[in-house]
């Protein structure tokens, strides 16, 4: 399966805000986008780029913001977009809606995992279970009332035995619920726009796929 495999710092530093890639280092002095380090684009002439955004390139911009935000190639977002844009309501909060209920992602949001990128590998990996059955696609759309859970056999690596503690301070977004104790957790709702906090303006997404 195709995948990003480049420096993901380089990522934010091309969007000109943090994405929280790499996890507790994205909170650190060491993330690239620190004041004291390179928050300015990739590129040799990055300290000196000024030009001004053309409204096609702020629109492209904000798109492959989502795009790496939530781990996905040009693809698959594409496909999100056309199902988002055939379900009723707005089709940005559809997409947003869509990205989320991914089960990387959801994977992510219940703190089984520090990115959704190491969330994308516990899946890949046949670790996550959906209402006790394996799933090991990270795009698979979880539903209102599915169980995802950390696997039996998985349970016994050390790496699970280690997050058991973490679970229990970790909070979760509002659509979810977790157990720590059985390693699972709910989707109770679809998730509304002010329960995701991915610093995305999905209008520019639509008009981008609209032009």
């Amino acid at each position: 399966m195709a995948r990003y495999t480049g420096p993901v710092c380089k990522l934010c530093r091309r969007a000109g805000i943090k994405l929280f890639l790499k996890g507790d280092r994205c909170f650190s002095p060491k993330c690239a986008m620190d004041a004291n380090r390179k928050p300015y684009p990739p590129g040799s002439t990055g300290q000196n780029r000024r030009r001004k955004l053309s409204e096609f390139g702020i629109q492209l911009r904000e798109k492959q913001k989502a795009r790496h935000t939530y781990g996905v190639l040009e693809r698959q977002f594409r496909r999100h977009f056309e199902e988002a844009e055939r379900r009723p309501g707005s089709t940005g909060e559809n997409l947003l809606r869509i990205l989320e209920m991914r089960l990387d992602n959801a994977v992510y949001r219940l703190g089984f995992a520090d990115t959704r990128r190491q969330a994308r590998q516990l899946v890949n990996h046949g670790h996550i279970t959906v209402n006790g059955r394996k799933v090991d696609i990270p795009s698979y759309e979880v539903r209102i009332g599915d169980v995802i859970a950390v696997s039996s056999r998985a349970r016994k690596l050390e790496y699970f035995k280690m997050l058991g503690e973490v679970l229990k301070r970790r909070e979760v977004p509002a659509w979810l619920t977790i157990e720590p104790e059985a390693m699972s957790g709910r989707i109770l709702n679809a998730p509304a726009r002010h329960d995701i906090d991915a610093n995305l303006q999905e209008q520019l997404i639509v008009e981008y796929y609209s032009r």
